[in-house]
């Protein structure tokens, strides 16, 4: 996919060929998945939303960035603390390799 694409484009534009990619493959995802924030005893719905949730398991978030940052692998460790998620994967499409923009967090 990131080999016909290119760099260059808007998140939202590699999500939705990914999605596509992902539907094709027929592996179970779910797009944009709000997740509470817990904060003192209480639950708030105004926390965040998941790039993707693969199979329940795993959560990617996108980027198309210069490069990515530590602040990055902090958001999605954050994402994965509040999640109860273990597996994460950051992915920064504005590469010239896609293995250049990966990144994989364990919680």
């Amino acid at each position: 996919m990131h080999s016909g694409l290119g760099p260059g484009l808007l998140e939202n534009a590699y999500e939705a060929c990914l999605c596509h990619e992902l539907a094709r493959l027929d592996l179970p995802f779910r797009r944009q998945v709000g997740v509470p924030i817990r904060y003192e005893g209480f639950q708030l719905d105004c926390g965040f939303r998941l790039d993707l949730l693969i199979d329940g398991r795993m959560i990617v978030v996108i980027k198309s960035v210069e490069r990515l940052l530590p602040l990055h692998e902090c958001q999605l460790m954050t994402y994965l603390r509040a999640s109860g998620i273990r597996l994460g994967l950051l992915l920064n499409f504005n590469v010239s390799h896609l293995r250049d923009g990966m990144r994989r967090l364990v919680k």
